[in-house]
């Protein structure tokens, strides 16, 4: 973990990862989609006991997927580098516990370890995807269970993309602080089994799978 914190010490500071805005903690409409398959693979998990419903959060952005979370009793912790979103957060729900903080920070030595760790359309805003699916490697778990999503790329929905013209809107690069990485199936599942983990499982959602919006793997540790 320090070879790594070096390198990303070496090339921003937290400054330069806190400026994705939240001006509410409001879901958006990706959740409309991605909710519903959060909790049909969360129930598939099985619980001995309540406290074992513990899930740690990377990415909760305005803390609106972890108030969700939290209202079907599970005990969420959850960190972002956006201060807006933290501070939005914070104000709507201070009961939850909800912290500034990045997957390249060392976040188990912090927290610890959960049996569930989730983190939705966070891995196409990182710099480091390795040290991202590493960090939350360590948070999880022998035998836990994550959950990421992100949206999906593949051959039909490019190709539908640029046969409508709508490739510079999609992929644009106009958006500070918005997407810099671009993941296909294949791509995510190479660097989730570099990282360690095993029983990877894809869900596509949003569309047609084809023109799906979002993938979520179920990976565990």
């Amino acid at each position: 973990m320090n070879d790594d914190k070096n390198l990303v010490d070496s090339h921003m500071d937290s400054k330069n990862i806190s400026g994705y805005i939240w001006n509410d903690s409001i879901l958006n409409d990706a959740h409309n989609y991605l909710l519903p398959a959060l909790f049909n693979e969360l129930r598939k998990i099985e619980f001995s006991n309540i406290e074992e419903k513990k899930v740690f959060e990377v990415g909760c952005g305005n803390g609106s997927v972890a108030n969700r979370l939290s209202l079907a009793d599970y005990s969420v912790i959850g960190v972002d580098p956006s201060i807006d979103g933290i501070k939005e957060a914070n104000l709507a729900f201070p009961e939850l516990s909800l912290f500034k903080g990045s997957a390249y920070d060392d976040l188990s030595g912090t927290y610890g370890e959960f049996p569930i760790v989730v983190s939705l359309e966070v891995v196409e805003h990182v710099y480091f995807p390795r040290l991202y699916a590493k960090t939350i490697f360590k948070l999880l778990q022998p035998g836990g269970t994550a959950i990421i999503s992100t949206p999906y790329h593949g051959y039909w929905k490019n190709l539908a993309l640029a046969i409508t013209g709508k490739m510079d809107l999609h992929f644009t690069a106009l958006w500070d602080h918005g997407h810099i990485k671009f993941w296909s199936r294949e791509t995510l599942k190479e660097l989730l089994l570099e990282a360690g983990f095993s029983n990877i499982k894809f869900v596509r959602v949003g569309r047609i799978p084809l023109f799906a919006k979002s993938m979520i793997a179920i990976v565990t540790k």
